[in-house]
């Protein structure tokens, strides 16, 4: 088994990479997008950060932490409110 050394460059190329990565997943589309950040989510339905929070809290919406920020997956979003549809 070989043993090779990580320096702090190669842990730096490697944050470098995953960010643009990352960025590369959000902007793919951006008419519509697949992950969105908190301030997004109240803008669209005119919620409270409070409001937001019981839906997570709640387990209505799911949502992912990452980096001291939470992202709410769309796909998620859309079945939370196919489930509260009321049927005429």
């Amino acid at each position: 088994m070989a043993v090779e050394i990580l320096t702090k460059d190669d842990l730096q190329q490697f944050k470098t990479d995953f960010f643009a990565e990352f960025k590369k997943v959000f902007k793919e589309n951006p008419t519509n997008p697949k992950y969105l950040q908190s301030f997004e989510v109240r803008k669209m339905f005119n919620i409270s950060p409070g409001t937001l929070q019981h839906l997570r809290v709640s387990g209505q919406l799911p949502y992912t932490k990452l980096g001291g920020k939470i992202f709410y997956d769309s796909d998620d979003i859309r079945k939370m409110i196919e489930k509260g549809k009321v049927k005429a």
